[in-house]
């Protein structure tokens, strides 16, 4: 990987307010962590963060403080995301949603998708039991660790 990649993904992280991306190959591992205090959109910092830190958006550009978990709904699971990238719920624009509010998914089933680096990572709900909530809007940065739906166990 040189140079020019590694600025490619922080304008990539910039641009869709991704606060942490980490790629590792046999040959080489980069881990970037952008955070802390907000600058404006023009400089950003790279810092380190917390790993189980939830951060909204500031309107000045950069990352915000933590924003508080929502409490979890007695007895509901999350299915939370696996990295960090854009939330797609459908296939394609086309394409009807891989689930709605009252679906039953089990283990295998592909809840959405997440795009990192122009990859499409199919999402399965690891799960068994009927979607409660969808927590993201479609096309929006999702963070590692993030939850995208909830889920009532069966």
């Amino acid at each position: 990987m040189d140079l020019k990649d590694i600025k490619a993904i922080i304008d990539l992280m910039k641009k869709n307010s991704i606060s942490e991306f980490e790629l590792e190959r046999q040959e080489f591992k980069i881990k970037l962590k952008r955070g802390g205090i907000a600058l404006p959109p023009d400089e950003t910092s790279f810092t380190y963060l917390p790993p189980a830190t939830n951060l909204g958006t500031n309107p000045g550009g950069g990352m915000a403080l933590p924003v508080p978990a929502a409490a979890a709904s007695a007895g509901e699971a999350d299915i939370k995301s696996p990295m960090i990238g854009t939330f797609y719920r459908s296939p394609s624009p086309e394409s009807g949603s891989y689930v709605e509010v009252g679906t039953e998914v089990d283990p295998d089933s592909v809840v959405c998708i997440i795009e990192a680096m122009k990859v499409m990572n199919e999402i399965k709900a690891e799960v068994r039991g009927v979607i409660t909530q969808i927590l993201l809007d479609n096309a929006k940065p999702v963070e590692f660790g993030q939850p995208l739906f909830k889920v009532r166990p069966l």
